[in-house]
């Protein structure tokens, strides 16, 4: 869980970043660093739910597939359908 957490927040966070760039200076070093940072990030979102996905509950497969949310979109998901004591800290 920890893992998928903190990958979903890069995700968005990276794809912020890319489209304030994209938006306004278009620095090179920015889409440089932030569009592998992203890649990574949303493979590693895939791969996190895919694996836990026989413990999370039906649906959380599609939502990792959205680029940019969908590491939040899951966390949700799956936060909502889990019990108190199982989200963690800040949950």
């Amino acid at each position: 869980m920890r893992t998928l957490r903190i990958a979903a927040l890069v995700e968005a966070v990276s794809l912020s970043a890319l489209l304030v760039n994209l938006l306004t200076w278009h620095v090179r070093e920015i889409t440089a660093l932030g569009g592998p940072t992203h890649g990574m990030a949303y493979l590693v979102v895939i791969a996190t739910t895919w694996q836990m996905a026989k413990s999370s509950p039906a649906g959380a497969r599609r939502r990792a597939l959205i680029p940019g949310l969908g590491g939040l979109l899951v966390l949700r998901h799956i936060g909502d359908r889990l019990p108190a004591h199982q989200r963690g800290p800040g949950a």
